[in-house]
């Protein structure tokens, strides 16, 4: 027997060992293991035909109804194949293979795969690969034939054979301890494999899916509860607030009243502050619910007992404006050393990759010797340069963008470990907030706070009313001589933008571009003659700052620009979010760049123009965009609509070891009876000495490069 991290091309051969590696991303036995089946056929049960789609990779089980074959040149041979599933017809047409007429027959039930095109209307099989051997794919009369997720260069019956091999060595440890396998009503983890890849019925499928689905939950949340625990055992500064210190006096000045829920995370964060173990806190909150606020009360309680907070947010753009609103939010207050101070006050110091050489030596003395309490930053804050006084806080913002190496690089620079505040704009599921970040405590803000206006969303599509677009500037033209101002914002920065292409997709060539536009927009038509401003993450960062003070000033009418003023920009003036080829936006990423208008006295509106045609998956997504402002909503059907791997991190990392049986919304009880177990083992094993197959799974997710989505927390 095998262990399941012996590299798959010494248990199944070099040569298919290098293909499912290369084409795969399938490293060792244990991947093969775990690389499921995506359906089953049952001797007898044709492939429905009408379920094809354009452009999948797809094996089908069909009868023959026509051969024919004709030689088209000396060295040039064609085979058309007719099949049916009774109901309808498809085309396989293959080149230089004439033996295949000879050894089929009409009537013969076969199994091809390939790509699925569309000819003439109707659909066909280009080249497709045909199992000449049936009876030895389908096997016996009545057995379920696994069908796996393949690729052009590794067939599903080539998968098939190198599974079973595998399943033959491959020694496979029992992750669950006895008690809980009882408590589940779970299969063993030797019997889930065979039954998901060799099973005799459907009963059997099921009964591995139900053990493999809370394998995957359990593994995840074990190590989530590991990291708990650990957490637990760190010693922390407590950071309580002084009796009529900073904070007393910031409350007192606020021009507005905290909401119910901005007062109730706010005892949350105190609560954490004041005890002797880091805060590791996840506050999540919808676009405009007050998050900056409620974290600079956190802040400046760490500043009152003798702390600094450091605020490290992913652009320069970003990080500018939580400087320009933490210093208007703190008016005297963050005016320490100069006229006209408050006798309670701190220092606000900005530190980005870009600022100049004199201003980087002042914002860092002022860090390394204490005067600076509160310190802003992007990446630049992780260099050695940076020192701190007595970093107590660290604040997380946008924290999807930050691995836990740069969030660790932080707070080393710390004596004690830091209490930490993770925040995210992007609502989360429950679901995915149990799976994702697991070893944070979460706090969430719902409630906007009063004076929020209402947004109006419009989805415009030019491609059936191309007349709506020049309403579209006509209705930006409205709200600028109303004295208000507008987004424009493009997928593109101009022709030569490969910032965010589109794989394959030569339309990308003609999406929107900011320098386009904004050109287009100044040569004619309604906004010809508006002041018009231009923002994009190329501009050097002096521009860029001079850009959003002049917007946020009023001296620029209308901004166009790419998706750097999605998160944190805050201008109550900007009433109009115009989003050209809304299509290529994520629905997370479009209820964001809504939510920067409508912050000040009056209502806002959302144009999401898109060519894109009706019925199509990117106007279903639209729609439902423009269907509500429920970012929690949004979230949920987000995930319904997007590969699970894509939030939990596939992307980032290739197709290896990612939640294969488990969906985060529709396995909630799965993931909360495994989140509850784990929390329970944890607490009596922390090192899981007494479940070694368990310590091994939780090593191999830890070690795994695509357990980068766990690090994110």
């Amino acid at each position: 027997m095998v262990s399941q991290s012996a590299k798959v091309r010494d248990v199944v051969g070099h040569k298919t060992g290098t293909i499912l590696v290369s084409s795969l991303g399938i490293e060792t036995a244990g991947d093969l293991l775990r690389h499921y089946p995506r359906r089953y056929y049952e001797r007898g049960q044709l492939t429905n035909l009408a379920e094809l789609r354009v452009g999948e990779q797809a094996t089908i089980q069909v009868k023959i109804v026509k051969i024919s074959a004709v030689r088209l040149r000396p060295k040039l041979h064609k085979t058309d194949i007719v099949v049916t599933d009774g109901t309808g017809r498809l085309t396989a047409t293959l080149f230089n293979r004439p033996y295949l007429a000879k050894k089929l027959e009409e009537g013969d039930e076969i199994v091809m795969s390939g790509e699925i095109e569309s000819f003439r209307g109707k659909l066909q099989l280009k080249q497709p690969e045909v199992a000449e051997d049936a009876d030895a794919f389908l096997g016996d009369a009545g057995k379920l034939m696994p069908v796996y997720p393949a690729t052009a260069k590794m067939r599903t019956w080539t998968i098939r054979k190198a599974v079973r091999t595998a399943l033959d060595v491959v020694d496979l440890p029992e992750t669950l301890p006895e008690e809980i396998r009882q408590r589940h009503k779970l299969i063993s983890i030797d019997q889930a494999m065979r039954w998901i890849h060799r099973p005799e019925d459907w009963d059997q499928v099921a009964e591995a899916r139900k053990r493999l689905r809370f394998d995957e939950a359990f593994v995840v949340q074990v190590v989530l509860a590991q990291r708990r625990h650990l957490a637990a055992l760190e010693p922390a500064t407590p950071r309580a607030p002084r009796a009529g210190g900073l904070l007393a006096a910031f409350d007192a000045q606020l021009p507005f009243t905290l909401t119910a829920g901005q007062r109730a995370v706010s005892e949350e964060l105190m609560s954490d502050l004041a005890r002797p173990v880091p805060m590791h806190r996840l506050l999540q909150g919808e676009v405009g619910s007050g998050k900056t606020v409620v974290a600079l009360r956190a802040m400046l309680a760490v500043v009152d007992s003798g702390g600094q907070a450091a605020l490290l947010a992913p652009t320069e753009v970003l990080a500018q404006q939580h400087a320009r609103s933490i210093e208007a939010l703190l008016g005297p207050l963050g005016q320490q050393g100069q006229l006209g101070a408050a006798e309670e006050s701190t220092t606000v110091a900005l530190v980005t990759g870009s600022m100049g050489a004199a201003a980087r030596r002042e914002a860092l003395l002022d860090i390394g010797v204490g005067n600076a309490g509160i310190v802003i930053g992007t990446h630049a804050l992780l260099e050695n340069t940076v020192q701190f006084f007595d970093l107590g806080l660290v604040v997380v913002d946008e924290q999807h963008r930050f691995g836990v190496e740069q969030r660790d690089a932080l707070r080393s620079k710390a004596p004690t470990p830091p209490h930490v505040l993770v925040m995210t704009a992007t609502p989360i599921p429950r679901t995915v907030a149990m799976t994702v970040f697991g070893d944070l405590e979460t706090s969430t803000l719902a409630e906007l706070p009063a004076g929020r206006q209402p947004i109006e969303t419009t989805v415009v599509p030019v491609s059936e009313k191309p007349h709506w677009l020049r309403r579209t500037w006509e209705r930006a033209r409205e709200e600028i001589d109303n004295g208000r101002q507008v987004y424009v914002v493009c997928p593109r920065i101009d022709a030569t933008d490969a910032d965010n292409p589109l794989p394959d997709n030569p339309s990308w060539a003609q999406a929107a571009s900011v320098e386009e536009i904004a050109s287009q927009l100044a040569a004619e038509g309604p906004l010809s003659d508006v002041r018009i401003g231009v923002l994009h993450g190329r501009l050097p960062a002096e521009e860029k700052d001079d850009v959003m003070r002049r917007f946020a000033g009023g001296a620029i009418d209308l901004l166009v620009a790419t998706t750097v003023i999605e998160v944190g920009v805050d201008v109550a003036n900007a009433t109009a979010m115009i989003v050209l080829d809304a299509d290529r936006f994520g629905i997370s990423q479009l209820h964001q760049l809504r939510g920067r208008v409508g912050r000040g006295d009056h209502p806002g509106i959302c144009l999401l123009i898109t060519h894109a045609d009706e019925g199509s998956p990117a106007r279903e997504r639209l729609g439902g965009v423009a269907a509500t402002l429920d970012g929690f909503e949004l979230a949920r059907l987000d995930l319904e609509q997007r590969r699970e791997g894509d939030v939990l991190g596939e992307r980032q990392s290739g197709s290896r070891r990612t939640l294969k049986m488990l969906q985060v919304l529709r396995d909630e009880q799965v993931i909360a009876q495994a989140r509850d177990d784990a929390r329970e083992l944890v607490a009596a094993d922390p090192l899981l000495d007494r479940s070694p197959g368990l310590a091994l799974a939780a090593k191999l997710l830890v070690d795994d490069e695509s357990a980068d989505y766990l690090d994110k927390s």
